[in-house]
Parts: structure tokens; C-alpha cells; sequence
């Protein structure tokens, strides 16, 4: 683990998903559960840029090819994608965005970090081909589909 990934005040998951170490009672990287906790709940709130602006930042705290690198990226490319088809009705766009999130999500454990990846992957696998199948999706994070509040909003601010 790296120190400046470290943060105490982030709460525990529910459940025991990929980056949760149950026997120090601490997340492997706790400013990615951060950023992927308001990355998700932005994203859910339908304010996508602001998603794709959370996982973006803590993407640079990690090394090429590492898998929270690819996961950050990965995701940063699943909020663009659906940016572009809800914002500026660019379907070719988000299928771009799109084929290129799955070969980043490719190998990504299934719960990383309480989201739920294989839902994520299916979503966008079935966008390709149909794009309503984004019409009122939201991201599974801890088993619920959390949306934003004013601490998330106030998260992404900071990092201005």
C-alpha cells in the first residue's frame, strides 16, 4: 500500500469486495474507494462529467498497467461514454469510449472496490449494440444503487 493512498476516515464496505483487507480492517487504497464512492454516486445522479472528473484524479495515483489504473481509466471512459449519447446524442462516440472502457475493465475483479464490474461490463456490452440499454441505468456500488449528495458535489469541487 502507498501512503498516499491511505486515508482513515473512509468507511468500511458492505460485504468483503477486491481491495478490502478484512484482516486489517482497512481498504488496500482508501482514496480509490473514495473517489469510486463519489465517482459512482455522481455518476448515478446522472452528473457524469463530475464522475468522470473523481475517477480521473485518482487515476494518476497508480502506475501503467497496475489494476487500479486500469479500473480508474476504465471507468473514466464508462462516464464519458454515456456523457456523450446522453449529452450530445453521439452514439458513436460512446461506443468509442466504450470498446475501449471494456479492454480496461477486462480482467478487473468482478467487485472492485464495491462496484459492481461484471454489471458495468454487461451494461456496456449490450449498449454497443442497443443504446437505450443505457436509459435510467445506474452503477451498483456495495449492492445498492447510491446516489449523489451535497458531500459528493462538494468532493469534486476540491479537486479544482
Amino acid at each position: 500500500m502507498d501512503d498516499h493512498t491511505r486515508d482513515p476516515t473512509v468507511d468500511p464496505p458492505a460485504g468483503n469486495p477486491t481491495g478490502w483487507n478484512e484482516s486489517a480492517g482497512r481498504w488496500e487504497h482508501a482514496t480509490l474507494r473514495r473517489a469510486t464512492v463519489h465517482g459512482v454516486q455522481l455518476f448515478n445522479d446522472g452528473s457524469f462529467h463530475e464522475s468522470h472528473d473523481c475517477f480521473e484524479a485518482e487515476w494518476y495515483n497508480y502506475g501503467a498497467g497496475t489494476t487500479e489504473s486500469t479500473f480508474c481509466h476504465g471507468m473514466v471512459q464508462v462516464a464519458a461514454g454515456v456523457y456523450k449519447r446522453v449529452d450530445f446524442e453521439n452514439d458513436d462516440g460512446m461506443r468509442s469510449l466504450f470498446e475501449t472502457a471494456l479492454q480496461y475493465l477486462h480482467g478487473v475483479p468482478n467487485d472492485y472496490y464495491g462496484v459492481d464490474v461484471l454489471g458495468v461490463r454487461t451494461t456496456l456490452t449490450n449498449a454497443l449494440n442497443d443504446p437505450t440499454a443505457l436509459d435510467g441505468w445506474q452503477i451498483e456500488l456495495d449492492g445498492k444503487h447510491r446516489k449523489a449528495g451535497p458531500e459528493d458535489y462538494k468532493h469534486v469541487e476540491s479537486l479544482e
